[in-house]
C-alpha cells in the first residue's frame, strides 16, 4: 500500500533513529529505554507496584506499530530466520522460537533488563553492570551458535 516503505529500514537510518530515541529519553525524563521494562510495567499491578505510565504506552506503541506495519507494509516472509528456518518446518520452528523467547524473557528478568535496555541504554550510560551483561549476552550467543554449528555438522 505504501510503496515508499521498504521491507526493512537501512541500518544507517534505523541505528541513529534508535540512538536518538535513547538520548531523547535520557534528556527528557532521565529514563532508560528497554522493552522488558515496558513489559514489567504492564504486569506491575499484579505484582503490587506502580511503574512509570509511559512504559505501558511504549509497549502499546510497539504492538500497534508492528500491527500497522504488518497491514501496510510488504508481505512478511515466514522463513526469515536464516538457516534455522531452512532446516526446520514452520511448526517446530514456532516451538523453538517460543522456547527461545521464554528463555530470553527469563534471562532478562534475571539480568535486571533486556538486551536492548542493557546494550543501548546501559552501555551508553557507562553502567558497569550493563557492560558486563551485554558482554555476557554476546558471548553466550556466540558460543551457542558455534556449538550448534559443530553439533549439527554445519547444518545450523
Amino acid at each position: 500500500m505504501l510503496g515508499w516503505i521498504g521491507g526493512q529500514l537501512p541500518w544507517w537510518v534505523a541505528g541513529p533513529g534508535v540512538g536518538l530515541c535513547v538520548v531523547a529519553l535520557y534528556g527528557l525524563i532521565n529514563a532508560r529505554l528497554g522493552v522488558s521494562g515496558a513489559w514489567l510495567a504492564t504486569i506491575a499491578p499484579v505484582e503490587g507496584w506502580r511503574p512509570d505510565p509511559w512504559r505501558r504506552t511504549f509497549l502499546l506503541a510497539l504492538v500497534v506499530g508492528s500491527a500497522i506495519a504488518a497491514v501496510l507494509g510488504p508481505p512478511v516472509v515466514l522463513h526469515g530466520y536464516g538457516r534455522l528456518s531452512e532446516v526446520l518446518p514452520p511448526v517446530p520452528l514456532v516451538g523453538v522460537l517460543l522456547l527461545a523467547g521464554g528463555a530470553l524473557g527469563y534471562g532478562s528478568r534475571w539480568a535486571g533488563g533486556c538486551t536492548s535496555g542493557h546494550g543501548m541504554s546501559g552501555c551508553a550510560a557507562g553502567s558497569p553492570d550493563s557492560l558486563a551483561t551485554t558482554a555476557t549476552f554476546f558471548s553466550v550467543a556466540l558460543l551457542l551458535t558455534l556449538g550448534l554449528h559443530r553439533l549439527t555438522g554445519g547444518a545450523l
